[in-house]
């Protein structure tokens, strides 16, 4: 069945389709962020403290100790950053998406794409994204993961940058663990993409209905379910990133490089050590997956 729901994409030219792309994604990506900030540093800090007996704990002792706005720490740089990610990988997805169309359709007249070329198209973005995504989020981890009041390390997020630059420069500081982040990005909007048109192609199939004709509760559900999918599949990534963006530097370096921190990670915590966390993770991925699909779909039908 060949991809409805974008078809208009293919009219009125690629740069301004690549614009409103860009613009419905970043929408898409402030939604997600207001969404999910909460769970987000409830599962920072269990991925990089021992401190905490659960998620539930975790977020108690947030609440009690640092009060209810420290659930929204560091929420300036992704709501500007993340919103911006996620422009970006819709705007490279469908980009990837159109050219798989057109090899397509030259070598078996039909633009329809595998679902291996929805991965590879997902997988794309995710590795654009990344760009962006490894200094933005190494900054929010940072920030999460501080202490409280007096002891904390960083005033803001400009502190941050400045502060990380100037230990490690812009490559070793601002973009440590840079290659974990790329494989985690490349497997993780491979599979979101790809669960997320597998789902309402099937249903627009099995409905002999348009994609675009889907209800927006269908929408919310699949792409909720979508974001399960994406970190189930990459989350052991995710767990290394944010040991290796929350480590010290120079003497206090714990970590060599992304094996060296696979490989400590293992010997000390063994397999569940790289799924610490999950439970709140899997809990903010429905909703923020599922709001962040409505509002690019809302935000793509408003562009035209």
């Amino acid at each position: 069945m060949e991809s409805e729901a974008f078809e208009d994409m293919q009219k009125g030219g690629g740069a301004l389709r690549t614009v409103k792309d860009l613009a419905a994604g970043a929408a898409g990506g402030m939604a997600q962020v207001l969404l999910g900030q909460p769970f987000d540093i409830v599962k920072v800090r269990l991925q990089t403290t021992s401190q905490y007996k659960s998620a539930v704990d975790c977020a108690t002792q947030i609440f009690k100790k640092e009060g209810p706005a420290a659930f929204y720490k560091g929420t300036l740089t992704p709501l500007i950053g993340i919103g911006a990610c996620v422009s970006v990988q819709f705007g490279a997805f469908h980009q990837a998406r159109r050219r798989f169309e057109e090899l397509n359709k030259k070598k078996y007249a039909d633009s329809t794409l595998s679902y291996a070329q929805y991965w590879l198209a997902g997988s794309f973005a995710g590795v654009t994204n990344s760009v962006l995504s490894g200094p933005i989020e190494h900054v929010r981890i940072r920030l999460q993961a501080q202490p409280h009041g007096a002891d904390r390390l960083y005033s803001g997020p400009i502190d941050c940058v400045q502060k990380l630059s100037a230990q490690g420069g812009a490559l070793r500081g601002l973009y440590r663990g840079q290659a974990v982040t790329i494989l985690r990005e490349a497997q993780a909007y491979g599979t979101w993409f790809m669960a997320f048109e597998y789902m309402m192609n099937q249903d627009a199939k099995r409905n002999n209905v348009k994609r675009e004709d889907l209800s927006a509760v269908k929408v919310a559900t699949y792409g909720g379910l979508a974001g399960e999918a994406l970190w189930l599949s990459s989350y052991p990534f995710d767990v290394v990133k944010s040991k290796m963006q929350t480590d010290g530097f120079g003497a206090n370096q714990q970590f060599a490089s992304m094996r060296d921190c696979f490989k400590k990670t293992y010997a000390v915590e063994g397999l569940g050590g790289f799924w610490k966390g999950i439970g709140p993770t899997l809990l903010r991925a429905m909703p923020v997956s599922a709001g962040t699909f409505v509002v690019v779909e809302l935000a793509m039908k408003a562009l035209g």
